[in-house]
């Protein structure tokens, strides 16, 4: 990587490594989106890589400044406690970091634009 800023993508994490490269699948996207930072992914729990892996990952490629984003819908115990906590222990293990966390992907009109899309895709008739 050639950048000192990143977004890290955090999911829940899943038994299912379908359903776990879907992040990394969305984390390709997001680069198209943000040319000149790297982009990287992470699982909460039941994957890899780990916070915990993803932030070493990152700080031994140079990145200085991370912004983390909860890849879940809603802002539950995970998005707000359990990822901000498990992202502050991986920062402070790297030292030199800096690290926010964003808000869940919440209530948003693009959200609600693709939940259309996937009920025409679905057959729904509009």
């Amino acid at each position: 990587m050639d950048s000192e800023r990143a977004i890290l993508l955090v999911d829940h994490g899943s038994r299912s490594s379908k359903a776990n490269a879907q992040l990394q699948q969305v984390a390709s996207l997001v680069q198209r989106h943000a040319p000149g930072i790297a982009i990287a992914w992470a699982h909460m729990e039941l994957g890899s890589p780990t916070i915990e892996q993803a932030m070493a990952d990152l700080a031994q490629a140079g990145v200085r400044d991370v912004v983390v984003v909860p890849y879940m819908l809603a802002p539950g115990r995970h998005a707000t406690e359990d990822v901000p906590r498990l992202v502050r222990a991986a920062a402070r293990a790297q030292g030199g970091l800096t690290v926010r966390v964003s808000e869940c992907l919440g209530v948003d009109d693009l959200l609600a634009q693709l939940v259309v899309e996937r009920a025409k895709a679905a057959g729904l008739g509009l």
